[in-house]
């Protein structure tokens, strides 16, 4: 096998004696050299996570075999593990409404190739956002969502994602809400954006509410979607300062921002295999 293949290795098992001696064993076993390594035991749920990059060597045998050797360890350890290859590019479905801030960052940073994924489609229950998503060269799906019908639009909205063969769906502020059959097909691999004053301040205008109560921080808030409406694990957050100076049409400015960077790093974490479920929370390598 090449040299200058690297792949990512995953673990979540139940914490205990000897899981970083047989791993590292196995790969040093098989000639992969390690390039990075973390891990984390969790004293509370006693469950332990492990991400390891590694190349492959000369002597390497073919993934698949390497694989099947692994899963005498796995066996071993009740390990729940993946082996991912970092050549391959995520491949990304991203849906969103009327506000674009998050859906042009990602665009371009896709466009720019900071961040390394394939975005196959976007779709959107509105036009707005067609010219510049097909200036990308994206393929742009508008489907309207009928509210006496809505099972309608999001099985063609299922179909489309598979299509795409999407392994991540972004929300980028997707100002719809998903049904419980359709947050549990997508858990694990969808990721919302949302400002973090929740649970207060919720519906209409949200940084309006918080400027009338004099807040002094706003923030945002990546979590993966789950039928628990915004209470999935959370997966990155940021916040910023706020004081009296500031009007409510500034905290919207700067919420977007926020929501930009956070929804981004999110975004990165998860196709760089880099978040791990524990629970109702993550444990992210950054």
């Amino acid at each position: 096998m090449s040299d200058k293949q690297s792949w990512v290795l995953t673990i979540t098992c139940p914490d205990t004696v000897g899981i970083v001696a047989a791993v590292s064993g196995f790969l040093s076993q098989h000639d992969c050299f390690i390039t990075e390594a973390a891990q984390f035991g969790d004293p509370l749920s006693s469950r332990f996570f492990m991400r390891i990059v590694f190349h492959a060597g000369v002597m390497t045998p073919p993934i698949p075999e390497l694989e099947k050797l692994f899963g005498a360890i796995a066996g071993r350890f009740q390990m729940i593990w993946k082996l991912h290859d970092l050549s391959r590019k995520a491949r990304v479905v991203i849906l969103v409404s009327k506000f674009g801030h998050c859906l042009n960052d990602l665009l371009h940073r896709y466009h720019t190739g900071s961040l390394p994924v394939e975005i196959p489609a976007v779709i959107s229950n509105h036009q707005e956002m067609r010219s510049i998503v097909e200036w990308h060269g994206i393929p742009y799906h508008y489907l309207a969502v009928d509210k006496h019908d809505k099972a309608a639009q999001e099985a063609r909205l299922l179909e489309i994602i598979g299509r795409a063969d999407a392994e991540l769906v972004v929300l980028a502020r997707y100002m719809q809400i998903l049904s419980s059959d359709l947050c549990s097909q997508l858990q694990g691999k969808a990721i919302n954006i949302h400002h973090s004053f929740l649970p207060s301040f919720k519906g209409a205008k949200p940084y309006h509410q918080a400027h009338s109560r004099g807040v002094k921080i706003i923030g945002a808030t990546a979590h993966y979607v789950t039928p628990d409406l915004d209470e999935g694990p959370i997966i990155e957050q940021g916040v910023e300062r706020v004081d009296h100076t500031h009007t409510p049409d500034d905290l919207v400015a700067i919420g977007r921002d926020i929501e930009n960077v956070v929804l981004a790093r999110a975004v990165r974490w998860h196709t760089e295999h880099r978040v791990l479920l524990n629970g109702s929370k993550t444990v992210v390598f950054r």
